[in-house]
């Protein structure tokens, strides 16, 4: 009986990574295990679902170094599961473990689909409202848990707009400490006001400190980020209506 499980869940795990697989622009390697039977199934039931990839491309500019994912039980759509389709009818949770290199961070930073969500930044400084487009972002992973970060942006503020190109090194929050913020240089421009530098920290330390985040229908926490040379590992927690295609994920 064991064996006949196995096959089952061969099968329909197969089907699942085939489908994965379709939807990604490229994927060096993709592993999906569904922990199930045809009772459960039909039962409309999965002990869970793990999946591996490497190299995973969801769009062009936007990749993956590596990702493991981890599901709770799950309930799931009968009919669809025994083509590969994992429809949720409950929402299930996860984690997920992803490692971005330094070149996957840079790609997705210049692609539009990044630039897209970043193009307007604004802040509230005493009343005024100041903002931002980044025009280049370029991240650096030394080790030793820092961030380097730098760029130029295009600063509107009392009606003027100028230039400003800066560099800035940061370690991210961890389970163990809080983000911190080590330095941070004008190397363009006039530089920026205290009024505008506190307003910019507090509105950073607002959202490091929200005890989640919503993206559709995925909602998710960071829980660790390590910093290693050349790359980001970060340690996710997730709640998911549903699990999304590629597309979905990308659409406006």
């Amino acid at each position: 009986m064991p064996d006949e499980h196995r096959l089952e869940e061969k099968f329909i795990s197969q089907e699942a990574e085939k489908r994965i697989s379709e939807k990604l622009d490229e994927v060096e390697k993709i592993e999906i295990d569904v922990k199930t039977d045809l009772l459960k199934i039909a039962q409309g039931q999965a002990d869970g679902v793990s999946i591996a990839g490497q190299g995973l491309v969801i769009q062009e500019g936007i990749r993956v170094h590596e990702i493991k994912l981890q599901t709770d039980s799950i309930a799931i759509n009968p009919f669809s599961a025994l083509f590969g389709q994992i429809e949720l009818n409950q929402p299930v949770n996860a984690i997920a473990r992803i490692i971005l290199t330094e070149v996957d961070i840079n790609r997705a930073l210049a692609s539009d689909f990044v630039r897209s969500q970043i193009e307007n930044l604004e802040l509230n400084v005493d009343g005024e409202i100041v903002s931002f487009q980044p025009q280049q972002i370029q991240v650096f992973l030394p080790g030793d848990g820092k961030i380097e970060c730098r760029g130029k942006v295009l600063l509107k503020e009392m009606g003027n707009t100028r230039t400003l190109a800066y560099t800035a090194i940061a370690r991210p929050r961890t389970h163990s400490q809080p983000a911190m913020l080590e330095s941070f240089n004008c190397t363009e421009g006039e530089g920026i006001s205290i009024e505008l530098v506190t307003a910019f920290m507090q509105k950073a330390k607002e959202l490091m400190n929200l005890p989640y985040f919503k993206w559709e229908d995925i909602t998710f926490s960071i829980k660790d980020i390590k910093v290693e040379i050349g790359s980001l590992i970060v340690m996710v927690e997730t709640q998911m209506k549903q699990i999304p295609s590629s597309s979905d994920i990308l659409s406006p």
